[in-house]
């Protein structure tokens, strides 16, 4: 018997299995599985990085906020109050005081379109205020200030979709004693600091790429690609398996924001619901091989511990598409797959909001 080519040992993972005692989610048609990434177009597999022990070397996944490095040259602006005078905005005024507008209106309890007048007293409040460039993105910001993005998207108010406009001027956290380099130097990425702090900053103008219906057409690094306005529809199984660790506090005080399915090797990771592709790469130790897709309304997923990304950032996918291959890369001691949903920065137990239960 002659070798059989690579494409036909890639489509087995894909033929369904019988689901075993303990297992969770029905087995679907062979239809529901969509090996192919672009919607049905053949992929390559020495295209994508590989995670594991027995994997060859991977090419690098630049991510966005390598692409612009960020000066920390931020402004210390003391505590002051101004007086409004004709002609001025909220954003001139800001220019005028080195403060971020959005935490002068904060400060003086303005509410959008932050509408002002001759002749009022406003506070310009205390602190380091750093102006962003075009392209720079929150992590970056945040690594060149040795300082928790967490905490930074927290005192500056940001919400969804989290992207950063050229010119706005960002509040960064009081550091303690330590000098950048050493904080710059334990600096860790976790998935809120992706979800929240990874799109590149707008031009004043500018507006968020459309998304990519193909990972042959990936969208640049530097382009801030626009999520899905809604969800559409509810969360399907990522794949069928064993739940062998479940949402919320461990035994011995870790925290579990997701579920874990064991899953043989190379099994097909499949689209919860319809979205865009946020972030593929290995940024997160623990979780390895890293796909995670923004679904509208807030709603995110996570999937980690994959042994092949199958999948671009900025790419459009569809419910029940192939994402990812299974494998056991990161702090996973076989093969399985890490699940996450989340609700904006909240993640959320998958196992309600998933059938078949």
């Amino acid at each position: 018997m002659g070798i059989l080519p690579l494409a036909f040992l890639v489509l087995g993972g894909c033929i369904p299995r019988a689901v075993e005692p303990g297992t969770y989610g029905p087995p679907g048609p062979a239809a529901d599985y969509r090996p192919a990434p672009g919607g049905g177009q053949p992929y390559d597999p020495t295209a994508y990085p590989r995670y594991g022990q027995d994997a060859p070397p991977a090419q690098p996944v630049r991510q966005s906020w390598e692409m612009r490095p960020v000066a920390p040259g931020a402004t210390r602006v003391e505590r002051s109050t101004y007086t409004v005078r004709n002609g001025d905005s909220l954003r001139l005024i800001a220019i005028k005081t080195g403060a971020g507008s959005e935490a002068i209106a904060r400060a003086n309890n303005l509410a959008k379109p932050y509408t002002i007048f001759p002749g009022q007293q406003l506070v310009i409040p205390a602190g380091l205020y750093h102006v962003v460039r075009e392209g720079e993105t929150g992590i970056a910001i945040a690594r060149a200030y040795g300082v928790d993005w967490s905490r930074m998207v927290e005192i500056n108010d940001l919400a969804e979709p989290y992207i950063l406009r050229a010119g706005m001027r960002v509040l960064i956290p009081e550091a303690g004693p330590e000098t950048l380099e050493q904080r710059a130097a334990r600096f860790t990425i976790d998935i809120d600091d992706i979800v929240t702090g990874g799109q590149p900053a707008l031009a004043d103008s500018g507006k968020p790429a459309r998304p990519s219906s193909a990972p042959s057409r990936p969208l640049p690094a530097t382009a801030a690609v626009a999520p899905p306005a809604r969800l559409s529809g509810g969360f399907r199984w990522p794949v069928q398996g064993t739940v062998i660790k479940r949402f919320g506090p461990g035994a011995s005080g870790e925290r579990n924001d997701g579920i874990k399915i064991a899953v043989p090797l190379d099994t097909p990771v499949l689209a919860a619901a319809d979205g865009v592709v946020a972030y593929v790469g290995s940024d997160v130790p623990a979780l390895g091989g890293l796909v995670i897709l923004r679904h509208g309304d807030s709603w995110s997923t996570v999937y980690g511990h994959a042994g092949q990304l199958l999948v671009q950032r900025g790419q459009s996918v569809k419910k029940g598409q192939m994402i990812a291959l299974s494998g056991n890369s990161g702090f996973a001691d076989r093969p399985e797959l890490h699940f996450e949903i989340r609700q904006g920065r909240t993640p959320v137990d998958p196992l309600p909001r998933l059938p078949g239960r």
